[in-house]
């Protein structure tokens, strides 16, 4: 009866499935037609300098998002992400009548992101459907294009209007608006700037209309000033019934924290994009997005799988971008989640995904920290210390961010030896040995002179690390926390090694001292996590990051017993997403695909917020987007599933194992050679 029972609900599934025309998911699309505005969670279009966070109203957007951009406001007393400008906002009236959520009808949504666009389409009654798309243009850093189709089910006349707020925290707003002639252009431009909360920045943003009919034909545009914080220009076209008329918006948004003269620099950039024009615009913007997606994931055996790896690769793609000195906070460019600032969440957990497949972003991560490794030594030198203790939390100066209630500020030191990971993968991967010598061994040498100072020397075997935040934010100021140790003799030993690729003398101190920090156990022979520990639950991987990615712990047994003892001691809510992540890339290595897969799957699918599967921190949780727990997954892919390793000679692949849901992975794209690599 129980079999008969599963039947009849297999084949309820497939009816249901054929009668609301249900298929599998898309690759590259992610659609959404049933949006409700009270549980929607916005996806973002970035390209590694500005965000831009959907709405579910027609023709706004939540947010717009700088990299870079922070000042203190209220929260904490530290640096904050600030948000600018919100540039792409409009009004949109037919036949003088307001669009509104209320007013429209078939409005769908839908994310492309094989080209990092977002579309929205909707009826408006018997008298216009409507299209929009907006991207963040990766050729740009600083430019954004909104394309808008009205196609006339009757006779109409149309009345778009761009607006430009000020957010609310924003000061001192001054408002512009200019019209340049020239013999084959007129160009209106609607500009704004602003101080942020404390002076400390100035943030404008500048954009304009590009129309398709000819100089001397196009509408005529007009500007109103309704307020201090809110301006805008509009245009008045009637369109026939049956013709489709097409506009776009493009615009700029960038501070002083980028150029000293941001004022006319928005407007310049403005002006740039609007006589390249649109068809140029996109065809460079997808050219960029083609060649970052030669470095892609493909699964075979599994859509939804497939979809969301690349959302999750799409997300690490946008909250990044090359030839910067700024590195993504753990919600990237999706709001103001963490204030913007930098953790250990990049250089552990989306770093390395990054360092795989898109080595030159890579790149502007840790350069971020190369920059600011004399702020890391002044903090060194304030505790005691000597070399480089980096922050846990980082903003524009590199000095600690985290606020005064948290003590992983003080205490949280793994940190220090997350950046000397990252730097030193970094040299693995590229094999750069002039980035080594300039960029790399500043680095490693200050991180190794802070462990050499940190420890306390109690004898042969007992060079303890006392008084830590663990990995395992739960485990607060306590001794000998096995990530913390095991990361500091990691630090220790890639400095000596980088010392002796260079042919510089290196520390004697510094080996000496790896050889005697110590990693506990506990009596029933399992890694333990830190000194006084004795089975509790814990909020993250913290042993079990020791094989991987630190490769302390090399014994499979002793692995696998670590695992099958931590995994049941987090609970099922409230801790990050990643952990799942190492669990199942362990497993992956151990030859267990099954146990794997059911950790891939839990690291990420209870945390999935609509209608975009927009991934959160923590299981139900509702502050999307998490690109730490992406790159904790890609990782999982990469290095578990994948079989690939970073080791001091490059990137290699050990053998790999996959669920029996999969058919194959196939990895393109890795490494500064762009190797594809083949799980079956």
């Amino acid at each position: 009866m129980c079999l008969f029972k599963k039947l009849l609900a297999s084949i309820f599934i497939l009816i249901s499935a054929n009668l609301f025309g249900q298929s599998k998911p898309d690759a590259w699309k992610i659609k959404a037609d049933k949006i409700n505005p009270s549980d929607y969670y916005g996806i973002t279009v970035a390209n590694g300098m500005i965000g831009i966070i959907s709405s579910p109203e027609p023709f706004k957007v939540k947010n717009v998002v700088l990299a870079g951009a922070y000042d203190l406001y209220g929260r904490g007393r530290v640096s904050n992400f600030l948000n600018s400008f919100n540039l792409l906002n409009m009004n949109f009236d037919i036949d003088g009548k307001r669009l509104d959520a209320k007013s429209v009808t078939n409005f769908r949504q839908e994310l492309d992101m094989k080209h990092a666009s977002f579309t929205t389409t909707f009826d408006y009654a018997d008298k216009a459907s409507i299209k929009y798309t907006y991207y963040s243009l990766r050729q740009l850093p600083y430019t954004v294009l909104m394309d808008i189709t009205v196609t006339a089910k009757k006779d109409i006349n149309i009345s778009p209007s761009s607006v430009m707020e000020a957010p609310d925290a924003l000061k001192e707003v001054q408002n512009y608006y200019n019209e340049i002639d020239r013999p084959h252009v007129t160009l209106a431009l609607l500009t704004s700037t602003a101080k942020s909360p404390t002076g400390k920045l100035q943030l404008c943003a500048s954009n304009t209309f590009l129309f398709n009919e000819g100089h001397g034909k196009e509408p005529r545009v007009i500007h109103e000033m309704w307020d201090n914080n809110l301006h805008l220009m509009k245009f008045t076209k009637a369109v026939k019934a049956g013709q489709a008329y097409q506009f776009a918006i493009a615009g700029s948004s960038i501070t002083s924290a980028h150029h000293d003269d941001p004022l006319n620099e928005a407007e310049r950039l403005t002006i740039f994009a609007k006589l390249e024009g649109r068809d140029r615009l996109l065809k460079f913007h997808n050219q960029a997005w083609d060649e970052l997606w030669k470095s892609d994931i493909q699964i075979e055996g599994d859509a939804q799988a497939q979809q969301d790896v690349h959302s999750m690769l799409y997300h690490l793609y946008s909250f990044s971008r090359a030839g910067t000195d700024l590195s993504p906070s753990p919600m990237g460019l999706s709001g103001l989640g963490y204030n913007g600032h930098v953790f250990w969440d990049t250089e552990v957990w989306m770093f390395p995904a990054l360092l795989v497949l898109q080595p030159e972003i890579a790149h502007s991560l840790i350069e971020y920290r190369y920059r600011r490794l004399d702020a890391a030594k002044r903090n060194a030198f304030a505790h005691g210390f000597k070399g480089a203790m980096f922050p846990w939390e980082s903003a524009d100066s590199g000095v600690e961010e985290t606020p005064v209630w948290a003590l992983s500020g003080p205490f949280e030191h793994h940190i220090t030896a997350c950046v000397g990971l990252a730097a030193w993968n970094y040299y693995s991967v590229t094999q750069d040995k002039e980035w080594l010598r300039e960029k790399g061994w500043p680095i490693l040498s200050a991180t190794a002179d802070f462990w050499a100072s940190r420890v306390e020397r109690n004898g042969p075997g007992h060079y303890d690390i006392k008084n830590v935040v663990a990995a395992d934010e739960w485990a607060e100021n306590v001794d000998n926390n096995a990530f913390t140790n095991a990361s500091a003799k990691v630090n220790l030993q890639n400095a000596a090694a980088a010392a002796k690729i260079l042919g510089l003398p290196a520390d004697s101190d510094w080996v000496h001292v790896a050889q005697n920090i110590p990693i506990l156990k506990m009596a029933n022979g399992v890694t333990q996590e830190h000194a006084t520990y004795k089975g509790e639950g814990i909020k993250q991987a913290d042993v079990n990051l020791l094989p991987y990615p630190l490769g302390v712990i090399t014994d499979p047994d002793q692995i696998r017993k670590d695992l099958e003892y931590y995994e049941t001691r987090v609970p099922d809510e409230g801790t990050p997403a990643m952990t799942q992540a190492i669990f199942t890339l362990l497993y992956a290595r151990l030859g267990d695909g099954e146990k794997a897969h059911h950790f891939f799957k839990d690291s990420y699918e209870p945390n999935l917020n609509p209608p975009f599967r927009v991934i959160a921190e923590t299981k139900g949780g509702t502050n999307p987007y998490f690109a730490t727990g992406a790159g904790g997954i890609i990782q999982s892919l990469l290095m578990g599933f994948g079989g690939l390793d970073i080791t001091p000679q490059g990137i290699v692949q050990k053998k790999g194992t996959l669920p029996k849901a999969w058919k194959s992975l196939k990895i393109t794209g890795a490494g500064l050679e762009k190797k594809t690599y083949i799980v079956k």
